[in-house]
């Protein structure tokens, strides 16, 4: 390992030390990540030479554009994924669309509440993916709970349940995805074998955070009112509610169809339902219409939190560097040598790392240096690419930055790093640990039957 890659390494983990004490500094995050994802390619350019083969000379300026903005397109979809996504959520929420979500959930009872909240979050997430889920729960949150404490325990099982219900279904997690689309995990048998551990890693947590929540809640005078019903109709309202949710339901089809990336599937929902709602208040009357305007989607993208999205961007950036440099790919053969193909181990202290550092170049990390074997562990629907899945999906919940949920619910909820460490990581790493002692009790004592 040269002195340059040892220097790229330290910038990210001095990065990521401030990011973790940001409750302390009082340093926006965003601020932080940024700075890692700029200092991490500015020490990769001293020395381009070294991990990108032509980049000499006059060429090493062009070859490192090339590759940064490479990264910079994969990081773009997820970003404009994000932003998609907030502002339909985010639209069909102003117009009041989550009323009657909001009333089927409702209960006075805080334990009652975040059993629905989890049971909620974990089927959606299946269908939907963790992150639009996250945005959805978090909105519907804020419609019941008042208390800023008790909601950041609720929008933390929201971060878990939506990791462990994403990591069963073939489209519920972006890692899911890659092993599915690879040919290394069947839809059949990821969801039947992935099943029950995850919902594990779901119950115990929640069990957990049900223990801190005690008696009744109280309803705002706010959130007892019924929003948007004084600018649109009930049918409008419902609506808009199922062409929101109905059109992210329909985004991984229409990748299945199209195969074009997921953010174009979003900004094709967004711009439906954009149409729609500015045809809805376009009958309106003047005044009607005055009041209106911040329930629209030309004022919902000027109050885009562009924080997260910058957080984002930075985050995923200096991961890509550390992808490049072939940091990543080095662990994952130090591990396998480290630990003897004990595939357990193996995937359990990646899955670890994916809450430190992005699972996706992890996962494609570890998809490009195991080979696939025709039979044994290796093999598809092998122990390795299930459990692979599973805690490449549900290890991201031991961070808030160690998945796109956490990240979302940090930004939306202004929950700090250092607060979930204290109070989350340790219950989640249970329900992680106890899904793979499932995994591995349903592997050895079941299947094998």
């Amino acid at each position: 390992m040269t002195l340059l890659t040892i220097a790229i390494i330290v910038a990210f983990v001095v990065g990521y030390f401030f990011i973790a004490i940001e409750s302390i500094t009082k340093i926006n995050k965003a601020a932080i990540a940024i700075l890692m994802f700029v200092v991490c390619w500015t020490l990769f350019m001293v020395d381009a030479g070294q991990y990108i083969s032509g980049a000499i000379g006059s060429a090493k300026a062009l070859a490192v554009s090339n590759v940064i903005e490479h990264h910079l397109g994969a990081t773009s979809t997820t970003l404009f994924f994000l932003m998609g996504a907030m502002t339909i959520v985010e639209l069909v929420d102003q117009n009041g669309g989550f009323n009657f979500v909001r009333d089927t959930l409702q209960t006075r009872s805080k334990r009652v509440l975040l059993w629905r909240i989890a049971f909620m979050t974990f089927v959606l997430s299946a269908i939907l993916d963790n992150l639009t889920t996250s945005i959805v729960m978090a909105m519907i949150l804020r419609k019941l709970v008042s208390d800023q404490r008790d909601r950041m325990i609720y929008a933390a099982l929201v971060i878990i349940a939506a990791n462990s219900g994403g990591a069963f279904s073939p489209i519920g997690d972006v890692t899911t995805i890659m092993l599915w689309n690879k040919g290394l995990v069947t839809a059949a048998s990821v969801i039947v074998d992935i099943f029950i551990p995850s919902l594990v890693s779901m119950l115990i947590p929640a069990y957990i955070l049900s223990l801190h929540l005690k008696g009744n809640l109280t309803f705002t005078a706010q959130q007892e009112a019924t929003v948007g019903a004084d600018h649109l109709t009930t049918v409008q309202r419902r609506t808009i509610f199922f062409l929101g949710v109905g059109g992210l339901i329909f985004v991984p089809i229409f990748k299945t169809i199209t195969h074009l990336p997921p953010f174009v599937g979003i900004l094709l929902v967004l711009g439906v339902l954009w149409t729609v709602t500015e045809v809805f208040y376009s009958q309106l009357k003047a005044e009607e219409e005055r009041g209106a305007m911040q329930k629209r989607v030309t004022d919902m993208l000027a109050r885009i939190d562009m924080s997260t999205i910058l957080f984002f961007l930075g985050i995923l950036m200096a991961v890509a560097c550390l992808e490049t440099i072939g940091v990543l790919t080095d662990l994952g053969v130090f591990l396998n040598e480290t630990f003897e193909n004990n595939h357990y181990i193996v995937t359990g202290i990646i899955g670890i790392l994916s809450s430190i550092v992005d699972n996706v170049p992890l996962v494609a990390g570890c998809m490009g240096m195991y080979p696939v074997a025709e039979v044994g562990d290796m093999a598809v629907d092998g122990i390795f690419w299930q459990l692979l899945a599973y805690c490449a999906g549900v290890g991201g919940s031991m961070l808030i930055i160690g998945s796109a949920a956490g990240v979302v619910i940090m930004g939306l909820e202004k929950i700090t790093f250092g607060w979930y460490l204290r109070n989350i990581t340790w219950i989640a790493f249970v329900g992680y640990i106890a899904g793979i002692i499932c995994y591995w009790i349903i592997r050895t004592f079941i299947i094998q039957c």
